[in-house]
């Protein structure tokens, strides 16, 4: 049983990984491409490090993965913040498609 779980999570957490990577590849603006690689990447890699600690069945083992899990689970959020505001300040604007431009607002309401 332990094996199918272990298998069905693998299986589901690269498919997280593969659409990260396509939407890397897809997407038209630094912030969608920020965007798909923290959500899906994050959730891909929890998924495989959450397998790794089911097959392993060491304490150790499952240990440094949930730790892992936390880790990535606590940084990627922020650093994707981060790094999109950032770019904003650098310069950096949406593509045509984005509907809310959030940041524009907030400085247009700081001005009046």
């Amino acid at each position: 049983m332990t094996s199918i779980i272990v298998g069905i999570a693998l299986v589901i957490g690269s498919l997280f990984a593969l659409s990260a990577a396509l939407g890397l590849l897809r997407f038209k603006d630094v912030y969608m491409r920020m965007h798909a690689a923290s959500k899906a990447g994050t959730l891909g890699s929890g998924l495989l490090l959450l397998a790794l600690a089911l097959h392993a069945g060491e304490m150790d083992v499952a240990t440094r993965a949930i730790a892992g899990v936390c880790f990535f689970l606590l940084t990627a959020p922020v650093s994707a913040h981060l790094l999109a505001r950032a770019a904003y300040i650098v310069g950096y604007k949406p593509c045509d498609m984005t509907v809310r431009d959030a940041l524009a607002e907030a400085q247009d309401g700081k001005k009046q």
